[in-house]
C-alpha cells in the first residue's frame, strides 16, 4: 500500500507554535496584505455526513488514512486504459471519477488544518455541521418560480443555467465561495479602499469597497455576486454581501433576501482561513456558519474561455426546436 503524504509529518503542535509567532505581512497603507493567488482545494465536504453527527474534526490518524485513500483512487484512476478493453454497455454509468478524466480535473488529495483540526465539515455550525431545515412552505414557493415550471428551460437562453451561459459558475466566486474540481485558484488585489477577488473558474470578479454603508443603488442594481462591502477589525477582513442578482442561487436556493458575511484572515505565509455565515430568514429555519482554508502558491490564474467551443447551448435550443417542429414537448 502506497501512501503519499510527506507534508503531513509536521506535527499539529509545532503548526500552531508557528501560527501564534505569526506576523502579518502589510500593505503601504497598513492594512493586512492578502495579494497574490491562493488555491481553494480541500477534500473536506461542505456538509458533514449525517453518520458523524456532531463530530467537528478526524483525529490526524484518521485523516491520514482518509487522504491515502483519495490518493490512492487517483492512482489507480490514473493508470492506462487497455485498448483492447469491451466497449461500455448501453446505460453503463460513468466512472467514479466523472465525465471528465484526470488530465482535466485538479480535485484536492489532502485537508488543510484550519486552527490545527482536520476538519469532518466546512460547516461547523450548527454543531451537526450541517445546512439548517428551509422554512415551512419553501418547496411550494419554489415549485411557483418561473424557471422551475416545466418547458421553461429550453424556451430560450434565458432559462438554462448561469453556467451554460457563461455568465456565472457556481459559488466559485460568488458567496458562500467553494471549491471546484478545476480553476480553484483566487487571485486577490488590494489597493487603498478596495479588495477584488478574481476566480480562474469562470472569471468571476468580485470587487469589495472597504465602506460601512451599502451604496443604495444596490437595492435595484443588483450584481450577479451581491454587493459586498469590507471593514477590518484588527487583521481580519469582514465582508459583508447583500443584493444578489435574482438569477443567482446559493446551494439551488434564491438569494434576494440572502445575506453572508465572510472572514479572511492570514493564518500563516502559505495559509488564510476563509470563514462565512449564511442568513436568510425567508429560507432557512437558522443561520449557519463554516470555514475553509486558503492555500498560497506561487502561480498565475489564466483565462477561462467558456464561449470558444461551445456548441452546447446551440445543440439544446436547436434540438428543442426541432422537437417543436415534430410537435412534441422539449
Amino acid at each position: 500500500m502506497r501512501i503519499f503524504f510527506p507534508l503531513l509529518l509536521i506535527s499539529l503542535s509545532a503548526t500552531n507554535a508557528i501560527a501564534q509567532d505569526y506576523a502579518v505581512p502589510k500593505t503601504e497603507w497598513g492594512v493586512p496584505n492578502f495579494h497574490g493567488v491562493w488555491k481553494h482545494a480541500t477534500i473536506m465536504p461542505f456538509e458533514r455526513a449525517v453518520e458523524l453527527g456532531e463530530k467537528r474534526a478526524y483525529t490526524e490518524a484518521e485523516a491520514l488514512v482518509l487522504e491515502g485513500a483519495v490518493q490512492q483512487k487517483f492512482e489507480a484512476g490514473n493508470e492506462p486504459l487497455s485498448p483492447d478493453r469491451a466497449p461500455p454497455e448501453v446505460g453503463e454509468a460513468l466512472p467514479s471519477l466523472g465525465n471528465y478524466d484526470l488530465f482535466w480535473r485538479e480535485d484536492a488529495k489532502f485537508i488543510p488544518t484550519i486552527d490545527g483540526e482536520f476538519r469532518t465539515s466546512a460547516i461547523t455550525d450548527p454543531p451537526n455541521g450541517r445546512m439548517p431545515d428551509r422554512v415551512a412552505g419553501f418547496s411550494e414557493r419554489m415549485n411557483a418560480r418561473p424557471a422551475n415550471r416545466r418547458g421553461r428551460n429550453s424556451d430560450g437562453p434565458e432559462g438554462r443555467g448561469l453556467g451554460e451561459r457563461c455568465l456565472l459558475n457556481g459559488n466559485f466566486g460568488s458567496p458562500v465561495m467553494r471549491p471546484s474540481i478545476y480553476n480553484s485558484h483566487l487571485l486577490f488585489n488590494q489597493s487603498p479602499g478596495y479588495i477584488s477577488i478574481t476566480t480562474e473558474m469562470a472569471h468571476d470578479t468580485r470587487i469589495i469597497k472597504i465602506t460601512d454603508d451599502h451604496n443604495p443603488a444596490a437595492q435595484t442594481q443588483r450584481k450577479w455576486m451581491g454587493n459586498s462591502i469590507g471593514r477590518w477589525e484588527g487583521d481580519t477582513l469582514v465582508v459583508e454581501t447583500t443584493h444578489f442578482n435574482n438569477w443567482q442561487t446559493l446551494y439551488g436556493v434564491p438569494t434576494e433576501n440572502l445575506t453572508v458575511v465572510e472572514t479572511f484572515r492570514r493564518d500563516s505565509n502559505n495559509k488564510m482561513i476563509y470563514g462565512f455565515t449564511v442568513n436568510d430568514p425567508t429560507v432557512f429555519t437558522a443561520q449557519f456558519s463554516g470555514e475553509y482554508a486558503l492555500s498560497r502558491i506561487n502561480e498565475e490564474i489564466y483565462e477561462y474561455a467558456c464561449h470558444e467551443g461551445n456548441y452546447g447551448m446551440t445543440g439544446i435550443l436547436g434540438g428543442a426546436r426541432r422537437l417543436e417542429q415534430l410537435g412534441l414537448e422539449p
